[in-house]
């Protein structure tokens, strides 16, 4: 996977690490105001955060079982 595509330029270079705890605005997609109200909501402020976020594992565990459901 080409993970550039998912960054905006700047980030493009950096470690895993460090783009772990980027802001999430260094998301393509993701802007500033974005990323605040992410942070308003629900304390999110890197795409460790974000990754980690309870209601993340929530949907993609619903998302996995639902693909999986007879």
């Amino acid at each position: 996977m080409n993970i550039n595509n998912a960054l905006d330029k700047e980030y493009e270079s950096k470690t895993l690490k460090e783009i772990a705890d980027a802001p999430v605005s260094a998301l393509q997609g993701v802007s500033e105001a974005d990323a605040e109200k992410l942070k308003a909501a629900f304390n999110v402020k890197t795409i460790r955060d974000l990754a980690k976020l309870k209601y993340v594992a929530w949907a993609q565990a619903i998302v996995t079982l639902a693909d999986t459901e007879e």
